[in-house]
């Protein structure tokens, strides 16, 4: 892959000295993450270049898009072969989901789906993009890890991601997986959503109890933070925990690595980065999120308020969802949310419904939302075996003129409006007949 990499810098350099460049990425923080490491290289490069965040692909989008300008993709694009095939200009595609077509002569695809790679995600190839163009953007490492975890790649890392945390100088410490890490652990508790801990999550006493429990008490009159424990404290903390939280709460699920990075010159937890960043775009304010990404001060200000903001339409979305009604079968849940939340969140609310322990493992969660004339569509699988949803949204999208995106255990769609009731009812027909096969 680094070969292709190489050979795609080369023709960058040729082709932008006769017309500009133009970058397409992915509003979620992998794909912020990979506009910042992107354009701060290319910007280093001394390239002449435009750079727009979008929410996904179309085939109208993709008509209006400049013949005249190199058109470079990050993070998506992998699935819009088809489309792309009839621009007339030189396409680059630095993407890690699913190919879903034969590759066009005008595309140049750098996808490690493609080699057989280990799975790296959109921020990551940025990366490696970056580090092959000058060893000066070693200093954008600590995006690539934001990255990494924002896609949840983060338990199953190779000899890539080896590399890429050493640039980095990322500290890792095993513990409970509760972000923010690096803030002290009273507060922190206190505001756990994932995993939400009965009596403890929105409870201040709930917190002082655990913690007494715990045997972990105030130093220097505040609390420790997570990543500052001792290996008793943490594991007498997570006891506690596991006592509080539903049987099926797995423990494996719970332990894993904290990636703590430098971030506007502080160590920060990796996790609550992504979060904050993935905030900013779901909020509509992916410019705000890339100028936090690129280390500007009053965008840093406005991410945080936007975080907190965010937050309240999330519990908003997970108090609607609770109390509708949902159209359920074996093994599946439809979520017709129409206007009643943001298509932005929506995705983000099905992987939060996704790890319930309400839902039992191999259950399809497919939840819709309004976006103007149009409706997102996300599709998740409860715990981490079960059917492909990419595949599953495929069979009815494809026919109804929309394009898929995504993984096996997690993708997405855009449907026309005028197509509401007809892709709910093919929707409950395939997976039926999906379900019946298993």
């Amino acid at each position: 892959m680094l070969e292709v990499i190489k050979s795609a810098i080369e023709r960058i350099d040729s082709l932008s000295k006769e017309r500009p460049i133009k970058v397409i990425s992915h509003y979620d923080a992998d794909g912020i993450t990979s506009a910042a490491i992107f354009s701060r290289a290319l910007k280093r490069w001394k390239k002449t270049f435009s750079l727009e965040i979008v929410k996904g692909l179309d085939e109208e989008y993709i008509s209006s898009l400049p013949d005249n300008q190199i058109l470079i993709f990050l993070d998506l694009a992998s699935g819009s072969l088809n489309h792309l095939k009839n621009k007339k200009t030189q396409i680059f595609i630095l993407d890690h989901h699913e190919i879903t077509h034969e590759i066009p002569e005008n595309v140049t695809m750098i996808n490690p789906l493609k080699f057989n790679h280990e799975l790296i995600s959109g921020a990551g190839i940025c990366y490696l993009f970056a580090k092959s163009l000058s060893l000066e953007n070693r200093d954008l490492a600590n995006l690539a890890i934001i990255g990494m975890v924002g896609d949840s790649l983060e338990k199953n890392l190779g000899k890539v991601y080896g590399e890429i945390l050493k640039d980095s100088e990322t500290v890792i410490k095993k513990g409970l997986l509760i972000y923010p890490s690096t803030r002290p652990l009273d507060k922190t508790l206190e505001y756990s959503s994932n995993p939400y801990i009965p009596g403890v999550t929105g409870s201040y006493s709930g917190v002082l109890n655990l913690l007494r429990d715990s045997g972990i008490s105030k130093e220097s009159n505040r609390y420790k933070a997570l990543y500052e424990l001792t290996d008793e404290e943490m594991s007498k903390l997570t006891t506690s925990i596991m006592l509080r939280c539903s049987k099926d709460e797995k423990i494996s699920e719970m332990i894993g690595n904290l990636y703590l990075i430098k971030f506007f010159n502080q160590l920060e937890d990796a996790r609550e980065m992504s979060a904050l960043i993935n905030s900013c775009s779901r909020m509509d304010y992916p410019s705000t999120a890339l100028g936090f990404c690129l280390g500007n001060k009053s965008d840093k200000e406005d991410a945080e308020k936007i975080y907190i903001d965010y937050k309240k339409h999330l519990v908003s979305a997970l108090k609607y969802v609770e109390e509708s009604e949902k159209i359920s079968g074996n093994k599946y849940t439809i979520i017709n949310a129409k206007d009643n939340i943001k298509d932005t969140i929506i995705g983000t609310v099905a992987s939060i419904i996704s790890r319930s322990p309400v839902y039992k493992e191999g259950t399809i969660i497919v939840a819709l939302a309004y976006n103007q004339d149009k409706i997102k569509v996300s599709a998740r699988i409860a715990g981490r075996e079960g059917k492909n949803v990419r595949e599953v949204l495929n069979k009815i999208v494809v026919s109804l003129g929309g394009e898929v995106g995504g993984h096996p255990t997690a993708a997405g769609c855009l449907i026309s409006k005028d197509k509401e009731e007809i892709f709910i009812q093919e929707l409950k027909k395939t997976l039926e007949l999906e379900l019946v096969k298993v």
